[in-house]
């Protein structure tokens, strides 16, 4: 995919997604999601953030004295009680900004909304599909930054093969899923474990599916 494609992908999502939490119920906006401490809400209300400025990132750390992931969590919490259709508003609104928070990729959005998706829709049981493209690119940059995924680390001596297009990662016993799958598992979600297979299955953590909530993983 080049820059635009890129960017077009992540329109398409965050158009998406403003569709799904117009379409949620009370209670589903209130249900726990594959973050762990966050709600629907607070993930939703989240994604809103991406086009957050250097000034208010640098107030959000002071505020979180200098924690990358208490200030991604305060942060969210903070805005969590938006109402839902001022939420859907603010994701329709980004769609066609090519504007980002400091210091990150083109990418990152585009990961934050594919992966803050399915933490939203796994646990109220929606079916959201997740591009294979995209979403291979997304794994490989999640796969290459390190912080605050640490997948290569974490996944050591496993390759992981999608099923559904060519995305390959690491060395090992091998993992097949689909990339969507994939790209969960490589940012920390083990919500969908059992749907992947291979003999590297059986060293990963049993699919309990909550993920301590951060900007990345968004």
């Amino acid at each position: 995919m080049d820059l635009d494609d890129v960017w077009r992908s992540t329109d398409s999502e965050r158009a998406g997604l403003a569709d799904l939490v117009d379409d949620l119920s009370p209670a589903e906006w209130e249900t726990p999601s594959l973050c762990a401490g966050w709600r629907v809400r607070d993930v939703a209300a989240h994604l809103t953030q991406a086009h957050m400025g250097v000034w208010d990132a640098t107030v959000a750390a002071v505020r979180a004295r200098g924690s990358f992931d208490r200030m991604i969590r305060d942060s969210a919490l903070r805005i969590g009680p938006l109402p839902r259709q001022e939420v859907s508003r603010r994701l329709r609104a980004m769609v066609g900004s090519r504007r980002r928070a400091p210091f990150l990729s083109p990418v990152e959005p585009l990961l934050d909304v594919l992966v803050h998706g399915q933490d939203i829709a796994v646990p109220l049981g929606r079916e959201r599909p997740v591009p294979p493209v995209p979403a291979a690119v997304a794994a490989r940059r999640a796969w290459e930054m390190g912080f605050p995924f640490r997948a290569r680390t974490r996944l050591a001596g496993l390759q992981l093969r999608a099923t559904d297009g060519d995305l390959v990662l690491g060395e090992g016993a091998p993992v097949e899923g689909t990339t969507g799958d994939l790209l969960l598992l490589v940012t920390g979600r083990t919500a969908t474990v059992h749907r992947l297979s291979g003999a590297g299955v059986r060293r990963l953590p049993a699919a309990e599916g909550r993920r301590e909530g951060s900007r990345r993983t968004t």
